[in-house]
C-alpha cells in the first residue's frame, strides 16, 4: 500500500523497528485520553524499551502473516496506530481491526480515512472477506468511525475484554469486503 495522505497532514505507513521512541512519546501524550478504552498499562509500556517489545511482537506478526501494523504520523511524530490482527486464512478470510488516534485529532476524519485505506488493503492485497471490530458501548467516537466506514453492528459480547481494569461488554461490528 502506498502511504495515503490523511486529513490534518497525517499519513499511514507500516510500523517500523525504529518506531519505539516515537510510539512511547505518543502513548505518553495520550495516556489519559486512551485509558478508558484500553487495558491497564504498567509504566514500562510507556517507555521506549516497553514499546520496543510491542513493536517486536507486531513485526513478528507481520512476518508470520497474522498481523499488519500501521502507524499514523505527521511531521511532529506518531499520532495513532491501526492494526489488523488475528488474520485467518482458509474459508474464513477474516481479521480484527483496532485503532486509536491522538486526542488532538479526534473528530477530524483521520481515523476514518486511515481505516478506509486499511480496509482496501485488506480486500485488495490480503484477499480478506471480512474485518471485525469490537468497541465499548460508550465509545461514541469509535462507533462513529465504524459507521462512517461501512461497518454493521452484529451483536454484543458480554465481558468480552478486560479494559480499564474490569471485564467489559463490547459491541461487535463487521465489514464485509466483497
Amino acid at each position: 500500500m502506498s502511504a495515503p495522505t490523511l486529513p490534518s497532514g497525517a499519513r499511514l505507513r507500516l510500523l517500523a523497528a525504529g518506531d519505539s521512541a516515537a510510539l512511547a512519546r505518543a502513548y505518553r501524550d495520550n495516556r489519559g485520553h486512551l485509558a478508558p478504552w484500553e487495558p491497564l498499562r504498567d509504566d514500562a509500556f510507556f517507555t521506549p524499551a516497553g514499546q520496543a517489545e510491542q513493536v517486536a511482537r507486531r513485526l513478528e506478526g507481520l512476518a508470520s502473516g497474522t498481523d499488519v501494523p500501521w502507524v499514523l504520523e505527521r511531521e511532529d511524530g506518531i499520532v495513532g496506530t491501526i492494526t489488523l490482527t488475528g488474520i485467518v486464512r482458509g474459508p474464513f478470510l477474516s481479521a480484527h481491526v483496532g485503532y486509536w488516534v491522538d486526542g488532538r485529532l479526534q473528530g477530524r476524519g483521520v481515523c476514518s480515512a486511515a481505516l478506509h485505506a486499511v480496509l482496501e488493503h485488506a480486500r485488495d492485497e490480503l484477499g480478506l472477506h471480512r474485518v471485525q471490530a469490537s468497541v465499548l458501548p460508550g465509545n461514541a467516537a469509535s462507533r462513529s468511525v465504524l459507521h462512517r466506514t461501512g461497518f454493521t453492528l452484529i451483536g454484543m459480547a458480554p465481558s468480552y475484554l478486560r479494559i480499564a481494569g474490569a471485564w467489559q461488554d463490547h459491541l461487535l461490528y463487521q465489514r464485509l469486503l466483497h
